[in-house]
């Protein structure tokens, strides 16, 4: 984890990254928890903002998507002027902002796409209807390096390619699930396990020729708000940092779990991700480290 003795000189550039999402006033999720998880790992986070919201910690109670041309013109005045090592992208807001970001990232198509797919809170609060899956599915897929869904996810997404099979009464396995969304081309899914009724939480990356890697994660008590904007940004700002897909998964993984770990409870609602755990320092310690 940074320290003050591993600071980059001042004329130093840090890895870039924007993050496309919905800003959270509680810090939890969104844009927040994007720059906290990238800051952390040594980026510096760009942020464009498609929608704001009204919500605490323990659901979602309004959303006010921002004017589509606006998305695009925040991004695209940011992408003239600096340098971008990757793009992480969370909720969106409606089709309108899907189809102007869809326009944005074919204009840089050598820059990594991290796609974490923001359909609902963690309350259950709807965040994305059926038309905009849709245009998700079909103008942002094609354009992303890693898909980042959590199994409910997954299961919704790839549905958009089941033709009308009973959904409840047969649900696709993951594997297939991991299938049908390269198959819309996606280069990657990391398909994560936090919902599914299994002892650990078990997550897999799947890629064109199957199963690339699983890990295996101790299952933590209670909820989280923020734990899937955490992975992704972790996973940009380990991109960015040079890191390859596969270690970069890894590493963030590493890195969330840690957050989770050390999470607090500020409300009444779910617990948030520490995602400066790494710089407070048990006083127990200091007093060990003391002559």
């Amino acid at each position: 984890m940074p320290s003050t003795t591993s600071l980059p000189p001042t004329n130093e550039v840090p890895p870039i990254v924007l993050t496309f999402a919905a800003s959270d006033p509680t810090g939890g999720a969104g844009l927040q928890a994007d720059i906290l998880t990238l800051a952390s790992l040594g980026c510096h986070p760009l942020t464009v903002v498609t929608a704001l919201t009204v919500q605490d910690t323990s659901g979602v109670e309004g959303i006010l998507p921002i004017d589509a041309e606006w998305v695009a013109d925040q991004a695209r005045a940011l992408l003239e002027d600096m340098p971008v090592a990757a793009f992480k992208i969370g909720m969106l807001g409606n089709v309108e902002t899907i189809a102007a970001l869809a326009e944005v990232l074919a204009d840089y198509p050598d820059i990594p796409v991290v796609l974490d797919p923001v359909l609902s809170s963690g309350r259950g609060d709807a965040l994305a209807d059926e038309d905009m899956i849709e245009a998700l599915v079909g103008l942002l897929l094609p354009q992303t390096t890693l898909l980042t869904p959590n199994s409910l996810e997954a299961r919704r997404l790839a549905q958009q390619e089941e033709d009308g099979e009973d959904e409840a009464d047969n649900p696709p396995d993951l594997p297939r699930c991991a299938r049908q969304l390269l198959d819309l081309g996606c280069e990657y899914v990391l398909i994560t396990g936090t919902h599914e009724g299994t002892p650990q939480v078990i997550n897999t990356l799947y890629g064109r020729h199957g199963v690339v890697r699983s890990d295996r994660w101790e299952r933590l008590p209670g909820s989280y708000h923020g734990s899937g904007c955490t992975l992704a940004s972790a996973i940009a700002a380990h991109l960015a940092n040079g890191i390859d897909l596969e270690a970069s998964v890894r590493g963030a993984q590493d890195y969330t779990w840690r957050t989770l770990a050390a999470g607090f409870r500020p409300g009444m609602g779910q617990r948030i991700p520490n995602r400066l755990f790494w710089s407070q320092v048990d006083e127990s310690d200091e007093r060990e480290d003391e002559p």
